[in-house]
């Protein structure tokens, strides 16, 4: 598996950790960084269906479709597209995310001031292509403050991609961290992805947002979310996220 972050990037150095232990903190990006289903899914999709129906060779119904069963079936539409179409992943990837990022970019106010308040390493873990990420975060402001960004791009095993839910990934990333799971919290809107990382030791947190697909919580509490908050903000104080061991610690 390939999994490395990007170049090392330059930032002040992030507050320490209260009990001296590391830290790493894997933050998800669209509708978890910024507000992704204001504008910017909109986009993507529409970029999407253009760049199936053009690698497919196939009419804008058809296309949509497609985007839409991948999607479902493998978590990542370039994996249907790779697996049924010969299709190139870099290509893909670049014709799916072909419009102005930057305009379509929309987050909370002092998003920066509050991942600089986090203790610990912060490592972007999207399945969104490498190249738009560093894009959202230089318009977010906040790309100094990222040790590492890791796409879609990144998340191959034995030749194949295997991003997000994908356990095999979650257990490598634990791997390359040189840290314990229990020192390192996913931060994602999508819930799948979060029981991924709970089963590997990880701290999870849920961010809610109500355009996520199958974002629904049950009423019941979810054995594999430690936190839910409904704004990053709200992050800040959680403080028992890295005060306490998690669950699997306490079994």
């Amino acid at each position: 598996m390939v999994l490395y972050p990007t170049q090392p990037l330059h930032r002040p150095r992030p507050p320490a950790h209260p009990h001296g232990q590391p830290l790493v903190w894997l933050f998800d990006l669209d509708n978890t960084l910024h507000d992704s289903s204001r504008a910017m899914f909109q986009a993507i999709d529409t970029a999407m269906t253009r760049a199936v129906q053009t690698l497919a060779a196939c009419d804008h119904d058809t296309a949509n479709a497609l985007r839409l069963k991948y999607w479902q079936r493998y978590g990542a539409t370039v994996i249907g597209m790779v697996r049924h179409h010969n299709a190139c992943a870099r290509q893909f990837l670049d014709l799916s995310h072909n419009f102005d990022v930057a305009s379509l970019v929309h987050a909370d106010r002092g998003i920066a001031r509050t991942l600089g308040n986090l203790p610990g390493r912060k490592i972007l873990l999207t399945n969104a292509p490498r190249n738009y990420a560093r894009q959202v975060l230089e318009t977010l402001g906040v790309l100094p403050q990222f040790d590492g960004l890791w796409g879609i791009d990144d998340m191959h095993l034995q030749g194949r991609l295997r991003p997000k839910p994908s356990l095999a990934l979650m257990r490598q990333i634990a791997s390359r961290l040189d840290v314990a799971p229990r020192h390192v919290i996913l931060v994602e809107d999508t819930l799948r992805n979060l029981k991924s990382a709970h089963q590997t030791g990880m701290k999870t947190v849920h961010i809610h947002h109500p355009d996520t697909p199958f974002s629904a919580v049950s009423r019941g509490r979810l054995p594999w979310v430690d936190v839910r908050i409904t704004a990053l903000h709200q992050l800040t104080r959680q403080r028992a996220l890295w005060h306490t061991p998690n669950r699997m610690d306490r079994a």
